[in-house]
């Protein structure tokens, strides 16, 4: 929790030039995992998986787009990291 809270506040002060770098990263991210979830097809496991990384990523954007308060954006963030990176993982560990 203290991590959290450190990072909260350092994102809270500098809260426009990090909303801007992690839109950069949000988007990188979400397409790797987009990329590696469709190199292993096209069923409905790999499009639901798509759809849960697109909507991950688009509610980062949205939040940041609709200038909600900083806690928010900051959660719905490291959300979005975590999906991404998460079905990343598992499906780059599938491929290979």
């Amino acid at each position: 929790m203290r991590l959290y809270n450190t990072l909260y506040d350092d994102f809270d002060g500098l809260f426009v030039g990090y909303s801007a770098v992690a839109i950069i990263l949000t988007t990188c991210l979400g397409a790797a995992a987009a990329m590696v979830i469709l190199m292993n097809g096209h069923d409905l496991i790999q499009m639901s998986q798509l759809f849960v990384v697109l909507m991950g990523a688009m509610g980062y954007m949205v939040s940041v787009l609709a200038q909600m308060k900083t806690k928010f954006v900051f959660n719905a963030l490291i959300l979005s990291l975590v999906l991404s990176s998460i079905l990343l993982l598992i499906n780059v560990w599938v491929r290979y």
